[in-house]
């Protein structure tokens, strides 16, 4: 039976990566990458810094290029769901190239268990294929980590639930207490209470990583223009922020 290796990374920063997970990379015989084009390239190029940097055996690497989603499918959830069907074929595909009873590893961003969607993918894979492998996930350090770490502040409130959530979710339902937000292409901050205050993040742990705090209605202009500024030179952006009442 193969094996399949979920290694969180962490969020850009070789040096969040864990004793675990490098004793995981070294276990591969076939390291997966995936390579969005050159608007993405520095995604792919911090894994291949990481197996450079870490990797002291002779697995192999092997870029793919992952589907993206369709856009003429309206609905949110059935386009997740072809997406999530079109990388299962993907997998498959990859997975045979590990040999017999050999190791695969996929590198993912931050944690597998946080708004990642390869230990979901890797189920219909499996399920598709009955006891073709056996997977095992290795945690990483998240980006709502780094955000606090890189602010200074603790993410609950002595006695208060912090909620995790996304950009469309927090545009649909707005907060629900403390909430972090995570995938918030349409900023939907812009839409929320001004008196509340955001810790904001981009690039965290990384040589470009930004931060912006304070009241919402003071600093959201200024996280506007810097985000687009930011994905203007990279060409993506990834951040986070936590919204909560002041005080």
């Amino acid at each position: 039976m193969k094996t399949v290796e979920i290694v969180g990374i962490g969020t850009g920063n070789p040096e969040h990566v864990t004793m675990q997970a490098i004793n995981a990379l070294n276990r591969a015989d076939a390291l997966f990458i995936p390579d969005k084009g050159a608007g993405k390239s520095e995604l792919a190029d911090v894994r291949r810094e990481i197996c450079r940097r870490y990797v002291t055996n002779a697995a192999g690497i092997i870029d793919y290029e992952p589907p993206v989603r369709n856009p003429a499918i309206a609905d949110y959830k059935a386009r997740v769901d072809a997406w999530h069907e079109a990388l299962a074929g993907q997998f498959a595909e990859l997975l045979a190239q590990v040999p017999d009873g050999g190791t695969g590893a996929f590198l993912v961003w931050g944690d597998p268990g946080l708004y990642d969607s390869t230990i979901r993918i890797l189920e219909r894979v499996r399920a598709a294929m009955p006891g073709a492998f056996r997977v095992s996930i290795i945690p990483g350090i998240t980006s709502i980590q780094a955000l606090t770490a890189a602010h200074g502040i603790a993410l609950n409130r002595v006695g208060e639930p912090v909620q995790m959530t996304t950009g469309r979710r927090l545009a649909e339902l707005g907060p629900q207490g403390d909430s972090v937000v995570m995938l918030d292409g349409q900023t939907a901050f812009l839409g929320q209470d001004p008196e509340l205050e955001i810790f904001w993040g981009a690039y965290l742990g990384t040589a470009d990583e930004i931060l912006i705090s304070g009241r919402l209605g003071d600093v959201a202009g200024e996280i506007i223009d810097t985000r687009q500024a930011a994905r203007d030179q990279h060409g993506w952006i990834m951040d986070v922020y936590l919204l909560r009442e002041r005080g």
